[in-house]
């Protein structure tokens, strides 16, 4: 597939039939913390006008915590895990009775997913989403998407929204993702320096994640920087989606396809949602280390991982998590999800298909992890 021109992705972001928006804490919310309703009611009309060209929006929104800990009297936004938990429990009523308000003035209704790790990685909670994101686009409903920070803990988490709007980007199948923030595009240095310039279109984004310098967030309340950006454009081109980033006051121009910000042109045809899911959405909880012949195997790309060619386990972890499969001499094949818990797997080792029946029954004679649920890294 040859690389597009700018004014291609930017058309065809321009004419996309799905979109998916992401807008950070900082650009929904004064210095602060508290929610600043007049920011987020002109992203929404941005959107709704989007929506009465007849596209179909899911709106990524981060802004729970910062809009709850100003409410409940903190100064700042809480450091611990806990009081972030109770803030985000406050503060997403508050942020989706805005967005009803804002959306009703257009006659749009608005539907609420959260979501954590844990619950979309394995196959049925990520058909469930799958599914429930569609029939929502289907009624004419906008999703506004977050993830569940007052259940999800450090361990099993996005960490930020900037790689879930990716990820959900992927899960309904987009034609297009935005990404809103404080800056308006991407830059050759930190823009505060002298001689720092906007780069206007990227068309391979892996050639700038090593190329160029970023920053971290900016703001105190929110939890993303430009690197986290980047790698989310990496899931989305990755994914076939063309991507833009550029700040929340350029909402409405970079959704008509005009010069703002940067945009980022897709790295290949669109490949399979749920196998890009695994490849980003989780961090793996172990590893299984192959042998020579399983590497190879796996190298080759349409091998499912058995037994006996893994000559270790490390790490505790339970069937349906994700791992990774690793050689010897520790080099990361690929990602997958176990078909099985860790406590289980010592005793499989080295044994074929026929042997595991004998010994073990039936139910031990499958793969460790299945063809389907492995993405080569």
């Amino acid at each position: 597939m040859s690389t597009p021109s700018q004014a291609q992705v930017r058309s065809r972001i321009a004419q996309a039939r799905t979109v998916v928006v992401k807008v950070g804490s900082s650009s929904l919310t004064s210095p602060t913390g508290h929610l600043d309703a007049s920011r987020l009611f002109a992203l929404t009309g941005a959107l709704a006008q989007m929506s009465a060209m007849g596209a179909r929006v899911v709106l990524v929104s981060s802004g729970a915590i910062a809009a709850g800990f100003g409410p409940l009297g903190f100064p700042a936004r809480p450091s611990d895990v806990a009081t972030q938990q109770a803030a985000a429990s406050v503060g997403q009523g508050l942020l989706m009775a805005h967005y009803e308000s804002a959306f009703g003035r257009f006659g749009i209704r608005v539907g609420q997913i959260l979501i954590t790790a844990q619950d979309t990685i394995r196959a049925t909670q990520y058909r469930n989403a799958q599914r429930t994101l569609e029939r929502l686009l289907d009624l004419g409903v906008v999703p506004i998407v977050n993830e569940n920070d007052a259940l999800a803990s450090n361990e099993i988490r996005f960490g930020d929204n900037d790689r879930l709007s990716a990820l959900v980007a992927n899960l309904v199948r987009a034609d297009a993702l935005v990404l809103l923030t404080d800056v308006d595009g991407l830059y050759t240095a930190p823009p505060s320096r002298p001689g720092a310039r906007r780069i206007a279109y990227v068309p391979d984004v892996l050639s700038v994640l090593d190329d160029i310098e970023v920053g971290g967030s900016g703001s105190h309340v929110g939890t993303g920087g430009m690197i986290t950006k980047l790698e989310a454009v990496h899931v989305a081109t990755a994914s076939g989606i063309p991507a833009i980033l550029t700040s929340a006051l350029n909402a409405g121009p970079a959704l008509l396809g005009d010069p703002v910000g940067t945009a980022f042109a897709p790295l290949k045809r669109r490949g399979s949602s749920r196998r890009l899911w695994i490849g980003f959405a989780a961090s793996p909880r172990g590893d299984l280390i192959v042998d020579d012949g399983a590497a190879k195997a796996i190298r080759g790309g349409r091998a499912s991982l058995l037994a006996a060619g893994v000559v270790s386990v490390d790490g505790e972890f339970s069937a349906g998590d994700p791992v990774w499969i690793s050689t010897e001499e520790g080099e990361h094949l690929a990602k997958g999800l176990a078909g099985f818990d860790s406590e289980e797997i010592p005793q499989m080792l080295g044994s074929n298909s026929a042997q595991l029946r004998r010994e073990l029954g039936d139910e031990y004679a499958h793969p460790l992890v299945h063809r389907d649920d492995l993405v080569l890294v």
